[in-house]
């Protein structure tokens, strides 16, 4: 995805769709996210799996920066990538690790 001046597909979404935008930020974070039922940590894993299965890689580096401030590890998602492959495919799988790699290593070295 090439956008000039946006930086996420979030962003580019926003820009193009400012009422989808306001439905995301007005009910799913307030609402759906924090809704006590799930912890955070597994809201996290639920979303990565399904963006994964879904084929959703756009939305997957921002998700995958969210799980690690909920508490999900590295080796976490790790383990959930390759226990993806079985049920949403090898190519999935494949693909999600190459944007979790691409993804992780420019969190740790923002970190750093």
């Amino acid at each position: 995805m090439s956008h000039a001046n946006i930086s996420s597909p979030r962003e580019a979404a926003r820009a193009f769709t400012p009422k989808l935008a306001a439905f995301v930020d007005d009910t799913l974070y307030p609402q759906i996210w924090s809704d006590p039922a799930l912890a955070l940590r597994d809201r996290s894993l639920i979303t990565v799996a399904a963006l994964i299965a879904g084929g959703h890689l756009d939305e997957l580096p921002a998700h995958l920066r969210r799980a690690l401030a909920n508490g999900v590890t590295r080796d976490e998602l790790s383990a959930a990538i390759t226990h993806l492959a079985f049920y949403a495919g090898f190519p999935a799988a494949i693909s999600a690790s190459a944007v979790a790699q691409a993804t992780l290593n420019e969190t740790k070295g923002s970190q750093a």
